[in-house]
């Protein structure tokens, strides 16, 4: 049995809800758009993550006799709201950029359309779910960039709530990691697992060699070991010694990551293990994996800078309205015009401007007086970004599970290459491609 997900809501939501029904504005048709002012850390650019997830949580947005129960009881909302949330299913439609796709200041990258009050009560759930998990994938990215063809996993559950680990799995996942420690996330997104020993399997027994040896026996040659318990040197030399040089690996935890590394691999060269590979960890962001660029490393394991976006652990996205009928039926363009917290009125598409295969420019069209302003297949020198999600309240389930996972994944690697060369560099600057409105015609 599904568990609601209705209350995992703002209560201004329900409350501005509830007006809306008292005075009659509920059912006007309304636009509403989640997207980012700016991208944090001085970032060059984004990665949206989370769209699947939210699909997902969509369909489980109801409101039953608990969560009925709890409005009533707390008196969050009157009778007649009450009477509304226990039929409610949202009928709109939803569109927007694949997960996976980039994303800059102003992009237009959720788009939920249908009457007030089918769309404002999502607020808080796009935004918690898209917000943390385009944070992830965002860090993942850089990661992964900074990392090249050097394999990526992603353990970083101990670092975050029990839930969102998951989440941030998939994000790094469909960023460019390979694969995450997190069997959850493997059952439910049908992402690669992977993990050996920690140094408590070291401690347990009497000796580094007798923990060694048990490893290899219970997880094969191929297993890697954690060398760096003890005395590093001599962890490798037992390792081989108990291992032999078909040794799979050994893992670096602690200590000047680039010197040692250098090291170890001439030591294992030395004992003739010249295949056995070596993964470091211990809190590595995308500034040490990028330090590590000419150290014969050959995997990274990364955990608390991932899953809290390397310090920065939300993409400051907004949902706001930007397109409503007004009393006579006609459409117009709103817009929040408060300092720094402006934003673009009129319902919008959006396309990202190419010059042989290198993204210029994020081109969005912009229009007020719509009826029906269908995102465009084709632009001039551009590639149309925006999808369909939900259709007249239908789900698209192609963008949902352990299939959908892999196709963000395989997107995001794709649009990456669109990248300029400025947009690769780790340290702050300007997006790396500008945003520009252009009024439809």
């Amino acid at each position: 049995m599904t568990s609601s997900t209705a209350l995992l809501t703002d209560r201004y939501e329900l409350t501005m809800l509830a007006a809306s029904l008292r005075d009659g504005t509920a059912s006007r048709p309304s636009v509403f758009e989640l997207f980012s002012r700016r991208l944090s850390g001085g970032r060059r650019f984004g990665v949206v993550a989370g769209t699947g997830r939210l699909l997902g949580l969509l369909r489980d947005f109801r409101f039953g006799d608990d969560e009925l129960r709890f409005l009533r009881d707390e008196r969050v909302v009157d009778a007649d709201s009450l009477s509304y949330l226990e039929n409610y299913r949202f009928t709109g439609s939803i569109r927007g950029y694949r997960e996976g796709e980039l994303y800059f200041p102003g992009s237009p990258i959720l788009t939920v359309e249908g009457t007030f009050a089918d769309a404002v009560v999502l607020e808080t759930l796009a935004l918690s779910v898209l917000n943390h998990d385009s944070a992830v994938a965002t860090a993942a990215s850089r990661m992964s960039i900074a990392a090249g063809e050097r394999p990526l996993a992603e353990m970083g559950s101990r670092r975050a709530a029990e839930r969102s680990a998951v989440a941030a799995a998939r994000a790094a996942y469909i960023a460019g990691f390979g694969a995450t420690s997190n069997l959850e996330a493997g059952r439910t997104w049908g992402i690669p697992t992977m993990g050996t020993a920690a140094h408590s399997w070291t401690l347990l027994h009497d000796t580094e060699e007798e923990a060694f040896r048990a490893q290899v026996e219970s997880m094969g040659l191929d297993t890697t070991l954690l060398v760096d318990t003890y005395d590093i040197r001599t962890g490798v030399e037992t390792a081989i010694r108990v291992a032999g040089t078909g040794l799979g690996g050994v893992r670096l935890d602690s200590g000047d990551l680039p010197i040692v590394a250098a090291e170890v691999r001439a030591q294992l060269d030395e004992l003739g293990a010249t295949g056995t590979r070596i993964t470091v960890t211990s809190d590595l962001d995308e500034y040490a994996i990028a330090a590590l660029a000419a150290s014969p490393v050959d995997a990274y394991g990364v955990g608390t800078s991932v899953v809290t976006g390397s310090g920065y652990p939300t993409a400051s996205m907004v949902y706001k309205l930007v397109a409503r009928q007004d009393g006579a039926g006609s459409w117009i363009g709103v817009a929040k015009a408060s300092a720094d917290k402006a934003s673009h009125g009129g319902r919008k598409a959006a396309f990202r401007t190419l010059e042989d295969g290198v993204a210029t420019a994020e081109t969005v069209v912009v229009s007020d007086g719509f009826e029906a302003l269908d995102t465009p297949a084709e632009h001039p020198d551009g590639r149309a970004l925006q999808a369909t999600f939900v259709e007249a309240g239908e789900i698209d389930t192609a963008h949902e599970g352990a299939a959908g996972t892999a196709s963000a994944r395989a997107h995001h690697l794709r649009v990456r290459e669109e990248l300029p060369v400025r947009a690769l560099a780790l340290s702050k600057s300007d997006p790396a491609i500008p945003t520009l409105f252009v009024e439809a015609d």
